[in-house]
């Protein structure tokens, strides 16, 4: 069943992927199933939780204004971060 309700997250799109492996909290693994079925019901078509998981990464850093201005291809400095570690 579609409705017209809008989810922050989309359709999915079909891209090549590299496979990872983390650990999560109970509560995170609980709220991702959720969120897999509310995604579903939406846009009429099943997907599993760890599915979303790379597409809400991606809409949070895209949305992260300092990790934006460090800039494309800025490399991890020693704290984890990007770009500069000065004042």
């Amino acid at each position: 069943m579609t409705s017209t309700r809008k989810l922050r997250l989309g359709p999915l799109p079909k891209n090549e992927s590299v496979k990872l492996t983390f650990s999560c909290p109970v509560a995170l693994k609980n709220d991702l199933e959720r969120y897999a079925v509310l995604h579903a019901q939406t846009y009429g078509e099943t997907v599993d939780a760890v599915a979303l998981i790379p597409h809400m990464l991606k809409a949070f850093i895209s949305r992260d204004r300092s990790f934006n201005r460090a800039g494309v291809g800025a490399e991890p400095n020693a704290s984890g971060g990007v770009g500069a570690t000065g004042p």
